[in-house]
């Protein structure tokens, strides 16, 4: 719990107006989560506090990388993480954080910990399926690749030309090909 005192914000001293608040996030902040999908992580998040008599927004701006396995190979590479979030603190009779970018806390209370936020920010922040760049442009040299490669199912032309059986269809079954393209 040590390690996530460094992500409370004590606001009860702040004056009314936008505070900043800049954090390094690392292997370490995932780890107190047992939060394992990532290899690496290094993220510069700033934090801008809009300190108002009734309310608080905090608006979250992460940026950088964190090192990820592909999907497909298994490869580990950097995915580039840009990712921006609000929320907004205002008071009432009870915490309350049911509702998703409106945290509700009780009157009386003068700090605010935001390591949760930060730990969904950027957990939500990475793509459903995490693809290397090489394999979107075909530079990736890989033994997995190859071996799907070989293993991929061939198209029906590449299928026809290499059949031998192709060769020696009766050439009135060419002719029933004819009804299958629309000729209008």
């Amino acid at each position: 719990m040590k390690h996530l005192k460094t992500y409370t914000i004590p606001f009860v001293g702040l004056k009314q107006g936008e505070h900043d608040f800049e954090y390094t996030i690392n292997d370490a902040f995932f780890e107190h989560f047992e939060y394992d999908d990532f290899n690496s992580i290094n993220i510069d998040l700033k934090i801008v506090l809009n300190k108002m008599s009734t309310l608080m927004e905090f608006y979250f701006d992460a940026q950088g990388s964190i090192n990820v396995n592909c999907d497909i190979t298994n490869e580990p590479y950097d995915q580039p993480i840009d990712a921006t979030y609000k929320l907004v603190v205002k008071f009432g009779q009870e915490f309350n954080d049911e509702v998703e970018d409106i945290l509700i806390l009780p009157y009386g209370e003068y700090e605010v910990n935001i390591a949760h936020y930060i730990y969904e920010l950027i957990v939500l922040a990475m793509p459903a399926k995490r693809i290397h760049p090489g394999v979107e442009d075909g530079t990736l040299k890989s033994d997995i690749l190859d071996k799907l490669e070989e293993l991929s199912i061939k198209s029906n032309e590449e299928q026809d030309k290499n059949s031998p059986e192709q060769k020696e269809i009766d050439p009135r079954w060419d002719k029933l090909k004819d009804f299958l393209t629309d000729n209008k």
